[in-house]
Protein backbone atom coordinates (compact mmCIF):
# COMPACT_ATOMS: atom_id res chain seq x y z
CA UNK A 1 0.00 0.00 0.00
CA UNK A 2 2.98 2.31 0.83
CA UNK A 3 6.38 1.75 -0.87
CA UNK A 4 7.88 3.55 2.19
CA UNK A 5 9.20 2.53 5.68
CA UNK A 6 7.10 3.61 8.51
CA UNK A 7 8.25 4.92 11.49
CA UNK A 8 5.61 5.27 14.34
CA UNK A 9 6.82 7.80 17.11
CA UNK A 10 4.63 6.86 19.90
CA UNK A 11 5.04 4.85 22.99
CA UNK A 12 1.13 4.30 23.00
CA UNK A 13 -0.29 1.15 22.48
CA UNK A 14 -3.46 1.88 21.55
CA UNK A 15 -1.41 3.99 18.14
CA UNK A 16 0.41 0.77 17.88
CA UNK A 17 -2.39 -1.77 17.77
CA UNK A 18 -4.65 0.97 15.49
CA UNK A 19 -1.59 1.43 13.14
CA UNK A 20 -1.06 -2.68 12.61
CA UNK A 21 -5.08 -2.85 12.04
CA UNK A 22 -4.69 -0.45 9.71
CA UNK A 23 -2.53 -3.16 7.72
CA UNK A 24 0.56 -1.08 7.87
CA UNK A 25 4.40 -2.57 8.84
CA UNK A 26 6.27 -0.27 10.90
CA UNK A 27 9.11 -0.20 13.66
CA UNK A 28 8.32 2.07 16.44
CA UNK A 29 11.03 4.97 17.58
CA UNK A 30 10.73 7.25 20.25
CA UNK A 31 12.59 10.68 20.62
CA UNK A 32 12.27 12.66 23.89
CA UNK A 33 10.54 15.40 23.28
CA UNK A 34 9.19 18.66 25.14
CA UNK A 35 5.95 18.90 24.72
CA UNK A 36 5.49 22.61 25.71
CA UNK A 37 3.33 24.59 23.44
CA UNK A 38 2.88 28.81 23.31
CA UNK A 39 0.37 29.71 26.14
CA UNK A 40 -1.83 31.86 23.61
CA UNK A 41 -1.96 29.25 21.32
CA UNK A 42 -5.68 27.90 20.86
CA UNK A 43 -6.77 24.99 22.65
CA UNK A 44 -7.93 23.34 19.79
CA UNK A 45 -4.72 23.32 17.74
CA UNK A 46 -2.38 22.18 20.82
CA UNK A 47 -2.46 18.60 19.65
CA UNK A 48 -1.30 19.05 15.83
CA UNK A 49 1.34 21.98 17.24
CA UNK A 50 2.51 19.16 19.56
CA UNK A 51 2.63 15.93 17.16
CA UNK A 52 4.29 18.33 14.35
CA UNK A 53 7.42 19.40 17.11
CA UNK A 54 7.41 15.29 17.86
CA UNK A 55 7.97 14.86 13.97
CA UNK A 56 10.71 17.67 14.16
CA UNK A 57 12.99 15.36 16.30
CA UNK A 58 13.42 12.96 13.19
CA UNK A 59 14.35 15.53 10.93
CA UNK A 60 17.73 14.67 10.61
CA UNK A 61 17.10 10.39 10.25
CA UNK A 62 14.50 11.01 7.60
CA UNK A 63 16.25 9.37 3.97
CA UNK A 64 13.98 9.15 0.65
CA UNK A 65 13.11 5.86 2.07
CA UNK A 66 10.93 6.51 5.07
CA UNK A 67 8.22 8.65 7.34
CA UNK A 68 7.50 9.50 10.53
CA UNK A 69 4.09 9.30 11.83
CA UNK A 70 3.38 10.91 15.08
CA UNK A 71 0.49 12.25 17.03
CA UNK A 72 -0.99 13.71 20.37
CA UNK A 73 -3.65 13.64 21.70
CA UNK A 74 -5.70 16.08 23.86
CA UNK A 75 -8.85 16.32 26.27
CA UNK A 76 -10.88 19.61 26.09
CA UNK A 77 -13.12 20.46 29.01
CA UNK A 78 -14.80 23.30 28.88
CA UNK A 79 -11.82 24.72 26.67
CA UNK A 80 -9.37 23.58 29.45
CA UNK A 81 -6.96 20.73 28.62
CA UNK A 82 -7.40 17.85 30.56
CA UNK A 83 -3.45 16.07 30.31
CA UNK A 84 -2.43 12.98 31.60
CA UNK A 85 -2.92 12.91 35.12
CA UNK A 86 0.31 12.58 37.73
CA UNK A 87 -1.09 11.13 40.96
CA UNK A 88 -4.71 9.26 41.68
CA UNK A 89 -6.36 12.50 42.72
CA UNK A 90 -5.79 14.18 39.99
CA UNK A 91 -7.17 11.44 37.35
CA UNK A 92 -10.06 11.42 40.14
CA UNK A 93 -10.41 15.26 39.89
CA UNK A 94 -10.44 14.91 36.05
CA UNK A 95 -12.92 11.99 36.05
CA UNK A 96 -15.22 14.35 38.08
CA UNK A 97 -14.80 17.47 35.62
CA UNK A 98 -15.62 14.69 33.07
CA UNK A 99 -18.76 13.04 35.05
CA UNK A 100 -22.26 13.66 33.46
CA UNK A 101 -20.71 16.62 30.78
CA UNK A 102 -19.73 16.76 27.63
CA UNK A 103 -16.14 17.23 26.33
CA UNK A 104 -13.81 16.84 22.93
CA UNK A 105 -10.88 14.45 22.21
CA UNK A 106 -8.74 16.05 19.48
CA UNK A 107 -5.99 14.17 18.21
CA UNK A 108 -3.00 15.99 15.94
CA UNK A 109 -1.31 14.11 13.38
CA UNK A 110 2.07 14.64 11.55
CA UNK A 111 3.48 12.89 8.62
CA UNK A 112 6.48 13.48 7.50
CA UNK A 113 8.75 12.45 4.63
CA UNK A 114 12.26 14.04 3.62
CA UNK A 115 10.43 15.70 0.98
CA UNK A 116 6.71 16.84 2.92
CA UNK A 117 4.75 17.14 5.75
CA UNK A 118 1.26 16.74 5.80
CA UNK A 119 -0.67 17.85 9.67
CA UNK A 120 -3.44 17.66 10.45
CA UNK A 121 -5.94 17.26 13.45
CA UNK A 122 -9.73 15.42 14.30
CA UNK A 123 -12.01 15.88 17.19
CA UNK A 124 -14.55 13.94 18.60
CA UNK A 125 -17.03 15.23 20.93
CA UNK A 126 -17.88 12.60 23.93
CA UNK A 127 -20.77 13.20 26.26
CA UNK A 128 -19.93 11.27 29.84
CA UNK A 129 -22.28 9.69 32.14
CA UNK A 130 -22.71 10.45 35.44
CA UNK A 131 -19.74 8.83 37.32
CA UNK A 132 -20.48 7.52 41.15
CA UNK A 133 -17.70 7.79 43.68
CA UNK A 134 -17.58 3.66 44.01
CA UNK A 135 -17.49 3.38 39.86
CA UNK A 136 -14.05 6.34 39.91
CA UNK A 137 -12.56 4.32 43.03
CA UNK A 138 -12.97 0.99 40.98
CA UNK A 139 -11.67 2.14 37.70
CA UNK A 140 -8.82 3.88 39.18
CA UNK A 141 -8.11 1.00 41.00
CA UNK A 142 -8.24 -1.69 38.30
CA UNK A 143 -7.06 0.38 34.82
CA UNK A 144 -4.49 2.70 34.48
CA UNK A 145 -5.78 6.44 34.03
CA UNK A 146 -2.46 7.93 34.71
CA UNK A 147 -1.43 6.90 31.35
CA UNK A 148 -4.42 8.93 29.19
CA UNK A 149 -5.64 11.93 28.88
CA UNK A 150 -8.33 12.92 30.77
CA UNK A 151 -7.98 9.95 32.64
CA UNK A 152 -9.30 7.70 30.87
CA UNK A 153 -9.64 4.94 27.81
CA UNK A 154 -12.50 4.74 25.96
CA UNK A 155 -11.79 1.35 24.77
CA UNK A 156 -11.86 -0.51 28.25
CA UNK A 157 -14.22 0.05 31.30
CA UNK A 158 -15.04 3.39 31.07
CA UNK A 159 -15.64 3.72 27.84
CA UNK A 160 -17.71 0.32 27.96
CA UNK A 161 -19.89 1.67 30.51
CA UNK A 162 -19.43 5.32 31.31
CA UNK A 163 -19.40 6.94 27.68
CA UNK A 164 -22.95 8.04 26.67
CA UNK A 165 -22.18 9.02 23.25
CA UNK A 166 -19.92 9.86 20.45
CA UNK A 167 -19.99 12.17 17.86
CA UNK A 168 -16.75 12.02 15.68
CA UNK A 169 -14.40 9.04 15.31
CA UNK A 170 -14.13 6.40 18.00
CA UNK A 171 -10.38 6.00 16.69
CA UNK A 172 -9.88 9.69 17.09
CA UNK A 173 -10.81 9.19 20.90
CA UNK A 174 -7.94 6.28 21.15
CA UNK A 175 -5.19 8.78 20.13
CA UNK A 176 -4.94 7.74 16.26
CA UNK A 177 -7.64 8.80 13.65
CA UNK A 178 -7.61 5.61 11.53
CA UNK A 179 -9.70 6.43 8.45
CA UNK A 180 -7.54 10.08 7.94
CA UNK A 181 -4.79 9.00 8.55
CA UNK A 182 -4.93 5.85 5.94
CA UNK A 183 -6.15 8.35 2.93
CA UNK A 184 -2.96 10.51 3.60
CA UNK A 185 -0.77 7.30 3.76
CA UNK A 186 -2.22 6.21 0.42
CA UNK A 187 -1.79 8.95 -1.14
CA UNK A 188 1.42 10.27 0.46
Amino acid sequence: MIDKKIILASQSPRRKWLLEEMGFQFEVQIKDVDESFPEDLNTKEVAEFIAKKKAAAFEDQLTDENIVITADTVVLHQNTILGKPKTFAEAEEMLNKLSDDEHLVITGVCVMSKEKMISFSDESTVLINKISIKEMKHYIEHFSPLDKAGAYGIQEWFGHNKVASIVGSYTNIMGLPTAKLYEILIHF
